[in-house]
């Protein structure tokens, strides 16, 4: 009976993660060490994105363009008669809250711009939706939108007076006209960015066309529709401005407008701040809902 010799080889672990390095190769010790000796890439790469802003940080400028307002009014370098310190206007808000006097224009202008906010968006995204997912739709639409983008609202004034008199209607429908385009517009692009695999997996499983919206094309044109959107907000506040100035009776404009004849210029600043408050409250809400609609995306500024 043959009896095989075994011949034993005899192996020597390591006994340290350093040891490993010491007796590799120097590429090996290069990764072990954290150091790359190879290749000239820094082992620390410099931050291309910016970190996240927080939510109060927003408020820096304008609380920066304010405090430099009142400095040039304390020093003498703005004239009351000219334009008047925000701390004076602050003062002359706080009386007109108190003796009441500004609430009801306040809540005529808010009605005024949210009316035709709300109608602008819903007609927006349907169009868009008619548009960038019909032929028929976006060669009846389509071109006319973008004349209407090329065409100033105040442009069409005169006729909307024509037509709808110089009431609530008039000044709703000019608003509505003035947001609809920038929701049309980013809605319609957004759409028109979908990815055609997305479009291709969803005729393989055999999507319906009301699917297909739910699932795919309106998640799709949401980034789209919240630039849009937060153009509208500015634009509604923007157009009722120079439409409150128009046989109002009601409104900051109306305010404005009579101040500016009796030369009170701690009213109209008070108008102004009140509109750029506006402004900003209703764009920072819009962030806050995009933030939290779009929650699954990882993009730069999120």
């Amino acid at each position: 009976m043959n009896t095989a010799s075994a011949h034993t080889t005899t192996v020597a672990w390591p006994r340290s993660i350093g040891d490993t390095a010491a007796h590799a190769s120097p590429e090996v010790r290069s990764v072990h060490l954290g150091i790359d000796k190879v290749s000239n890439v820094p082992s620390r790469l410099p931050a291309l994105a910016p970190a996240r802003l927080p939510a109060s940080m927003m408020l820096v400028g304008p609380v920066l363009l304010l405090v430099l307002w009142e400095l040039a009014s304390q020093v003498g370098w703005l004239s009351p008669e000219t334009l008047t310190a925000p701390s004076q206007a602050v003062a002359a808000g706080y009386e007109m809250v108190v003796d009441g006097s500004l609430l009801p224009h306040l809540l005529a202008s808010a009605a005024r711009a949210y009316t035709g906010l709300l109608l602008g968006v819903f007609a927006g995204v349907v169009l868009a939706l008619v548009a960038g997912l019909t032929r028929t739709g976006e060669a009846l639409i389509d071109g006319l939108v973008q004349i209407k983008r090329a065409v100033p609202t105040l442009a069409l004034i005169p006729l909307a007076i024509i037509w709808l008199g110089i009431g609530e209607a008039m000044k709703v429908f000019l608003i509505f006209t003035a947001v609809l385009v920038p929701v049309y517009i980013n809605t319609h692009a957004g759409l028109r960015g979908i990815d055609m695999g997305h479009v291709e997996l969803a005729q393989t499983l055999g999507l319906s066309r009301a699917t297909f919206i739910r699932k795919v094309a309106l998640p799709g044109a949401l980034p789209g529709f919240f630039v849009g959107l937060r153009m509208a907000v500015s634009l509604c506040w923007t157009a009722l401005v120079v439409l409150e100035l128009i046989n109002t009776q009601t409104g900051i404009g109306y305010l404005m407008n009579r101040a500016r004849d009796w030369g009170q210029t701690d009213v109209i600043v008070v108008g102004i701040l009140i509109y750029a408050l506006l402004g900003l409250l209703s764009d920072a809400a819009v962030r806050r809902l995009e933030a939290r609609v779009l929650s699954y995306r990882r993009a730069l500024g999120s």
